[in-house]
């Protein structure tokens, strides 16, 4: 008879086997926000950009796909299906736009930081102040590495404060992270 044996099945480096003496190597991350200092999101627009022209294409295939489908079906080029297919084009037009203008939208143009606030500059402009910057929470939601989006790592953050709406951004990877004192990462 075979008597049960514990089998040990490893998970990953060890930490005994780990040199403590040199640090572990971290991705590069923007350089922490100085007091008054304006940071312009390149990395966090690049990406929106890239994904709204993604959408837009994909959008713009589908639409084609589906204008040569009713050239090609009988009856699609009687009069009566004429209508049908403006309206379905005005559809498109509006979807194309709205989806553009909420691909585009959360990815801010900067972030600037005084000494006892952070201001949040919209796509369209629109500054969004976060004070007193000790009590702004900023949580990191996803992180996305650099790829066909983007040149550089992008994280996805929601910025909230006591009292104030919960706002979501699409930053360079650590441009938000280490401008505040309570940083939860999930």
């Amino acid at each position: 008879m075979v008597t049960p044996r514990a089998i040990r099945i490893p998970r990953g480096p060890s930490d005994h086997l780990r040199d403590t003496r040199r640090p572990v190597k971290a991705r590069p991350a923007s350089p922490p926000l100085l007091p008054g200092l304006r940071r312009p999101n390149r990395a966090g627009t690049q990406r929106a950009v890239r994904l709204m022209l993604l959408y837009l294409v994909v959008l713009t295939l589908l639409y084609l796909g589906f204008v040569l489908y009713d050239r090609n079906a009988p009856g699609g080029m009687s009069p009566g299906a004429q209508g049908g297919l403006v309206a379905f084009s005005v559809v498109a037009l509006v979807v194309a736009v709205v989806g553009a203008l909420l691909s585009i939208t959360p990815a801010p143009r900067a972030v600037e930081q005084s000494s006892t606030s952070l201001a949040v500059v919209g796509r369209w402009g629109r500054r969004t102040e976060w004070a007193p910057l000790d009590e702004v929470t900023v949580r990191k939601v996803r992180s996305y590495p650099a790829g066909l989006l983007s040149g550089e790592p992008v994280d996805s953050v929601e910025v909230s404060s006591p009292g104030r709406t919960t706002r979501s951004y699409l930053v360079e990877a650590g441009l938000l992270s280490e401008t505040t004192g309570r940083v939860t990462v999930r």
